[in-house]
């Protein structure tokens, strides 16, 4: 069977419904966790290696900038991924998966993680 509809490719002209960008960017920060256990598992290797590694990734965490800032993307990944987590199970119970609560669901999962990003950024600094 020949289909004649039009087929777009080119994914930047697709306008997608803040739903569908949540639960993208949930699988990209479930990503970037995967990625970032590879800096977490060093840290708390080296962290109970010995006092002087614990000394060391401490000095690490406090005076060098990536450090933080790469600790910070894990913290606000972890909180992004555990709000859109619990949207998803909501919405497993067959709450709000209709277009407009699932907007409004998106749309707090984004504002509840910003307020997290924040907060786990004047924690890191």
């Amino acid at each position: 069977m020949k289909s004649n509809r039009p087929v777009n490719l080119d994914l930047s002209t697709i306008k997608f419904p803040l739903s569908a960008l949540a639960s993208i960017t949930h699988r990209i920060s479930g990503v970037i966790l995967f990625v970032g256990l590879i800096f977490m598992f060093w840290a708390f290797d080296v962290s109970l290696s010995s006092p002087a590694g614990f000394d060391s990734v401490k000095t690490t965490l406090q005076d060098n900038f990536l450090a933080k800032f790469v600790l910070w993307g894990m913290l606000t990944a972890l909180g992004y991924h555990c709000l859109a987590g619990v949207k998803h199970i909501i919405m497993d119970f067959d709450i709000g998966v209709n277009l407009e609560n699932g907007h409004t669901m998106s749309q707090v999962v984004f504002i509840l993680a910003a307020v997290l990003a924040v907060l786990a950024g004047v924690w890191v600094w």
